[in-house]
């Protein structure tokens, strides 16, 4: 796992399959955005340690989605710091493990890069977490002066983004990427619907933001609500 420090108040956690985010309001007041696939529980939490915060400062890990690369890691995490799980209402059933989540409809050239970042993932199942509280869209967190919850299904049923207003900061899960091939934005792959993603990253777009977090690819630090909106008028 690789820590690379973005903003004085921002860590990104990159992971063989995607990355999770270390948001810091004090060195009591620790946010965790994804927790990365499973076995990554106490790496995380070494990183926070290194930070300057106790493990306990770690009060709440929002998870953008289901998906193992972003929630295989929860339970650890909630399990070392006492830290709260918190994910959409839709999605928080295959986070528990209550239900299966449905596979995404891949078109055909993604087939053969799902199965590769399938590959990089530990096998078998993994820890859940038993409680996860459940997000609507519209409810704001105590994270960063207000964190408001965006519901961006597409990716999945329940995906969600956070954005941080006051600091400029937005988080888009796997709703938004970034091309290995230019490094330019890209509506995320390995979607339940296309459609609704492209609507997703519209709904993105339209924000003030000034830093973008990605569940995959470099982050944006500078100008990033210029960017979401130059590829939603690609229509990519």
């Amino acid at each position: 796992m690789d820590v690379v420090e973005l903003l004085p108040r921002l860590v990104m956690l990159r992971f063989p399959v995607g990355q999770a985010y270390v948001w810091r309001d004090g060195a009591n007041a620790v946010t965790l955005v994804d927790a990365g696939p499973a076995g990554s529980g106490a790496r995380i939490v070494e990183a926070v340690t290194a930070l300057g915060a106790r493990p306990g400062a770690v009060r709440r890990v929002v998870l953008t989605h289901f998906h193992e690369d972003h929630a295989g890691g929860a339970a650890e995490v909630a399990a070392l710091t006492g830290a709260e799980v918190l994910a959409h209402r839709l999605d928080a059933p295959h986070v528990r493990g209550d239900a299966p989540g449905p596979p995404p409809a891949l078109e055909d050239w993604e087939g053969p890069l799902h199965r590769r970042a399938l590959s990089l993932l530990p096998p078998g199942e993994y820890e859940r977490p038993s409680t996860v509280t459940e997000l609507s869209d519209g409810d704001v967190l105590d994270v960063g002066g207000g964190g408001h919850v965006l519901h961006v299904p597409g990716h999945t049923h329940g995906s969600i983004a956070l954005h941080l207003p006051d600091a400029g900061v937005l988080f888009t899960g796997d709703t938004v990427a970034v091309s290995p091939v230019d490094g330019t934005l890209i509506p995320g792959v390995f979607n339940l619907d296309r459609r609704q993603l492209l609507a997703s990253c519209a709904r993105l777009a339209a924000l003030d933001t000034e830093t973008a977090c990605f569940g995959h690819g470099d982050p944006v630090l500078t100008g990033a609500g210029g960017r979401l909106r130059a590829m939603v008028r690609a229509g990519t």
